[in-house]
């Protein structure tokens, strides 16, 4: 495994934020000093290398790539959107615009010939011809309007499908409830008309959701809920394989963990996951690796951020990992990156996408940061390296 170390006083600032939700104040200036003086490491698998491509982008939630390689990234709580620009193509942000500020929840975006599509409270707007007016974006033009309204507990994703239409995840607004349509599903919007289909139903929070290269099916992640202990319930990786479909929210977690809130209606039909993770994970993105400067066993495969537990007695998450796919079944996950370094979290990737140079892109909704993820050509030494620094 190769270890990275990462600049101590970044790690010290994420140790104060993640602990004063768990512990004493006394417990915490104890624990942060310990902090201060080690160095903390972010492990990735032999082969590969990190940089830090950008920093300073609020929570940075989704991701999305223009056309000319331009990096889009919404933050909630900052209400910003950023663009990052890669001028010379040498893996290093040289530019770096606000397209969007004083938003209310600008976390989910797509991109799609030419344009950005921002959510944000109860609509959809479409910033035209982004990438030639990244200095002066011109006004934001509405193309939907009934989302729910934005709620915080109650995360959404967008990316456009093969079959060019607006894809949107619109979580529960609840750890466990029944809510009302469209909560708690994944729907398509075709831009042009307005007009919308639900195509699953039954979802807790599936802010990671992507299409496989070979069929063009729609994967998707969902996190379980919580308050049922350390190992309950699974989350979830599922496939739509029938438009329309439940996936158990909030009746059935995982495949066989019954709510005791709410009983199952008796002619309901539920697609049970194709793979269970471990509970608390929290897969907030899901991504297939369409890129080839990864060796051969990595095209096509699943890649999941897991943004890490944090209702659990010992943390879980807080990597990314690969989800190997025999005959479109799950038969092994593999870390690739992990950001936990022992029980202190680095990093809390968020959503992840392969870019044009074959280099995977990871969020940071803890810190703010924008991580790449690339091969190092066989260089597969083992010895502790500093973060690449991007900016």
């Amino acid at each position: 495994m190769l270890y990275i170390k990462t600049n101590n006083y970044k790690c010290l600032k994420v140790f104060s934020a993640y602990w004063t939700l768990l512990a004493s104040l006394a417990l915490l200036t104890s624990q942060a000093a310990i902090a201060g003086s080690q160095s903390i490491m972010i492990t990735v698998s032999k082969g590969f290398g990190l940089s830090l491509y950008a920093s300073d982008l609020g929570d940075a939630k989704q991701i999305a790539m223009g056309s000319n390689g331009t990096l889009f990234v919404g933050s909630n709580k900052s209400g910003t959107v950023h663009a990052l620009v890669d001028s010379n193509q040498d893996g290093r942000v040289d530019k770096r615009y606000i397209i969007a500020k004083g938003l209310e929840s600008p976390d989910a975006i797509a991109f799609h010939n030419g344009d950005l599509f921002v959510a944000t409270e109860n609509r959809i707007v479409r910033f035209i011809d982004i990438e030639q007016r990244l200095r002066r974006p011109s006004r934001p033009k509405e193309i939907y309007s009934d989302l729910p309204e934005s709620d915080k507990k109650s995360a959404r994703a967008m990316n456009f499908g093969p079959d060019g239409r607006l894809y949107v995840s619109i979580g529960a607004p609840c750890n466990v409830c029944e809510a009302s349509a469209p909560y708690s599903s994944i729907i398509a919007i075709n831009v042009d008309t307005g007009a919308s289909e639900q195509i699953a139903l039954g979802i807790r929070d599936a802010t990671g959701f992507d299409w496989s290269p070979k069929d063009g099916k729609l994967w998707f992640a969902d996190q379980g809920r919580d308050w049922m202990g350390d190992n309950l319930p699974p989350d979830e990786i599922n496939r739509v394989d029938v438009v329309g479909s439940h996936y158990g929210f909030p009746y059935l977690h995982a495949s066989s963990v019954v709510e005791p809130a709410y009983e199952k209606p008796k002619n309901l039909k539920i697609a049970i996951p194709v793979y269970e993770l471990p509970a608390h994970v929290a897969p907030t993105g899901l991504a297939f690796y369409r890129g080839k400067q990864f060796p051969e066993m990595y095209h096509n495969q699943l890649f999941v951020a897991e943004n890490g537990s944090w209702n659990r007695s010992s943390k879980v998450g807080y990597q990314i990992v690969m989800l190997k796919l025999e005959n479109d079944q799950v038969v092994s996950r593999e870390t690739i990156v992990s950001f936990l370094d022992g029980e202190f979290p680095v990093a809390r990737p968020y959503a992840l996408l392969s870019g044009e140079d074959g280099a995977m892109y990871i969020s940071d909704d803890l810190k703010g940061n924008l991580y790449r993820l690339f091969y190092r050509d066989g260089d597969n030494t083992e010895e502790p390296q500093e973060l690449e620094q991007n900016e």
